[in-house]
């Protein structure tokens, strides 16, 4: 499936990355990041395992911090940045992990209402009942509501994972390998989720992924980061349009038809 035409704000930036480089040790993992994410857009950050890509989004979130470069999100400088303006920063980005982090411990219900009782203080039983419907209903499991994590299959899982971050209404969204450890069937109704998901909630959102399905179903923009830089952005075909020997195994591997 390939991905439809979205509603995109080229004139809004939500993030805007310039000259972002990260090494842990002597091992240089980004080296001289340039990127825009803008309003509306789904842009697919590809590449093999190892590459940099998970490290790229905890940096836009906040979870590690750069060694050079510019990383600015929804206004906010992370190189300036307050630990109490990046928390507030924070409930405005939802970070869907590729394990999905659920708690097993809980219910699907107590683990959807944990980051609503968390950062809306106040917010009354029957708002947070109305919320929590209405994000499951979204990823079309709400018959899961009082189910506990370990009923649920892998894919079941990732949906509920990504509830959670909605019910924050963020405005951007971080996918952390969505589809990595599901079946071909399951990886289709993912991708086709993210997709609702921008459409239905308005988000802007960065997809890390090696599966070139899920980059042709979910991109409205590719960017290929290949040797710590993003060599080839573009769509989809602009991007394997190449004979680059760095990208054509790639697309090979994945037998993307």
């Amino acid at each position: 499936m390939e991905k439809g035409k979205a509603n995109i704000d080229y004139q809004n930036k939500v993030i805007t990355i310039r000259g972002l480089e990260k090494s842990f040790g002597d091992f240089e993992v980004l080296r001289g990041i340039d990127l825009d994410l803008y309003q509306g857009e789904n842009l697919v950050v590809l590449g093999r395992s190892g590459t940099g890509k998970s490290v790229l989004i905890k940096i836009i979130s906040g979870l590690l911090k750069a060694d050079k470069g510019e990383v600015n999100v929804l206004g906010c400088n992370l190189n300036t940045i307050t630990e109490k303006e990046l928390q507030e920063l924070r409930v405005r980005i939802g970070f869907s992990f590729q394990n999905s982090a659920l708690y097993d411990s809980m219910t699907v219900r107590k683990n959807l209402e944990f980051p609503l009782v968390r950062n809306q203080k106040g917010i009354t039983r029957t708002e947070i009942n109305t919320s929590v419907e209405r994000v499951l209903d979204a990823v079309g499991l709400l018959h899961t509501i009082n189910q506990m994590p370990s009923e649920l299959s892998g894919g079941q899982r990732k949906r509920i994972g990504i509830a959670r971050t909605l019910i924050l209404n963020p405005e951007i969204m971080l996918y952390d390998e969505p589809t990595a450890g599901l079946d071909p069937i399951t990886c289709i109704e993912i991708n086709d989720l993210i997709n609702e998901v921008q459409q239905n909630f308005h988000t802007s959102s960065i997809i890390i992924t090696h599966d070139l399905t899920c980059a042709k179903s979910t991109g409205d923009r590719i960017a290929m980061l290949l040797d710590g830089q993003f060599q080839r952005v573009g769509s989809f075909d602009e991007v394997f349009s190449t004979n680059d020997d760095r990208v054509k195994p790639f697309f090979e591997y994945n037998f993307i038809q």
